[in-house]
């Protein structure tokens, strides 16, 4: 019981500090697709099919036909609930567009703030539940450009974030990505919150109030209703390789970049940088086995010394007459080793049920 009202005044306390902040709707920052995920998020520079509408809306410039994608996730060993589904179709040879909806919710949150009654008795039937849940709308349009290999994609974002009854925000952000393409290599520049993500939070204060005072000393002031999510950005450069008549690598490399100082692998004042390595052994295009590394972090240890952490995660796929069904075991949750969950994704090419 105690654990939910430390839970409840936390989620409050979320809305407070500066208006803008080094973490900010960091949910967008999951990702979407086993695929993704089993190369360690190292794919701006090759992400081709419905799911670029997330990864980097310029590759959407390659599909061909109609494309839909779901996917289904536990985070923090099922305490949080994430899905994803996406759509995309091309207008015409040059030009396409997706659409793409994704939700991160923690559901039956005990709301214990009238759990004690006016003569101060404790009254178990008074507890309720709620939900805290995020939500973003992607709305994506591609096209290539006149320069031969060079495509262009932008998102629309819009955000919807929902505390129970207690806060909610509308968000909104432009997403812009490119993708070129030179004799066997291949080169990807996806640019995120490029206008900065405005948030815009409308509080309760009649709940605000029932918890206002739970601490002594503690979320006393209304929190702030404001919050900017700073840009981001991810440089990748990839190239394939055919191994043999049947067998293709696909090798990617991605640097993600923040705008600020982190513990990332490199990082100062002005940047920080976190690598991320992934690879894709195919056969006939049917048969998928992947791997790579990523989150690169230094990490300060018990004795005070400085040690550098990474990531490996590991994923495989089958494609079969357009319908290809993935799996990754990776770490949604990027913290640590040890929380590492099992993801599944299906994508569907419409092409081969006409």
């Amino acid at each position: 019981m105690k654990n939910y009202f430390i839970f409840l005044l936390f989620t409050t306390q979320l809305l407070t500090s500066q208006t803008v902040r080094k973490y900010s709707n960091e949910f967008l920052n999951i990702g979407v697709d086993a695929a993704a995920f089993g190369m360690s998020k190292a794919v701006v520079a090759t992400s081709n099919d419905v799911n670029s509408t997330y990864w980097n809306p310029a590759g959407l410039t390659k599909i061909k036909d109609y494309e839909g994608a779901i996917m289904h996730a536990n985070y923090f060993e099922g305490i949080a609930q994430y899905d994803y589904a996406g759509f995309a179709m091309p207008v015409d040879e040059n030009s396409a567009v997706g659409i793409a909806i994704m939700r991160f919710g923690v559901d039956d949150i005990l709301n214990t703030t009238e759990l004690i009654d006016s003569e101060g008795n404790i009254d178990y039937n008074r507890i309720s539940l709620f939900s805290a849940a995020d939500y973003a709308l992607n709305l994506s349009y591609a096209r290539n450009l006149n320069i031969e290999g060079l495509s262009i994609g932008l998102n629309t974002k819009i955000v919807r974030r929902i505390i129970g009854d207690f806060a909610t925000s509308w968000g909104f952000g432009l997403d812009a990505g490119f993708q070129y393409e030179r004799e066997n290599w291949k080169y990807g520049l996806m640019l995120r919150d490029i206008t900065t993500t405005y948030n815009t939070w409308s509080i309760d204060k009649k709940e605000f109030e029932k918890i206002q005072n739970a601490i002594p000393d503690q979320n006393q002031e209304l929190p702030e209703t404001t919050e900017i999510t700073l840009p981001k950005a991810q440089l990748g450069i990839a190239r394939k390789f055919k191994v043999s008549k049947d067998f293709n690598l696909l090798s990617e490399l991605d640097l993600n970049l923040r705008f600020t100082e982190t513990n990332d692998i490199i990082s100062t004042e002005l940047v920080s940088i976190d690598p991320a390595i992934g690879f894709q052994l195919d056969y006939t295009n049917i048969v998928f086995l992947r791997a790579g590394f990523g989150n690169f972090q230094k990490e300060m240890q018990f004795d005070l010394t400085e040690e550098t952490s990474f990531q490996p995660n590991f994923g495989i796929g089958f494609n079969y007459k357009g319908i290809q069904i993935d799996y990754a075991l990776t770490n949604i949750g990027s913290v640590g080793n040890a929380l590492y969950s099992n993801i599944f994704s299906i994508k569907v090419n419409f092409k081969n049920f006409k």
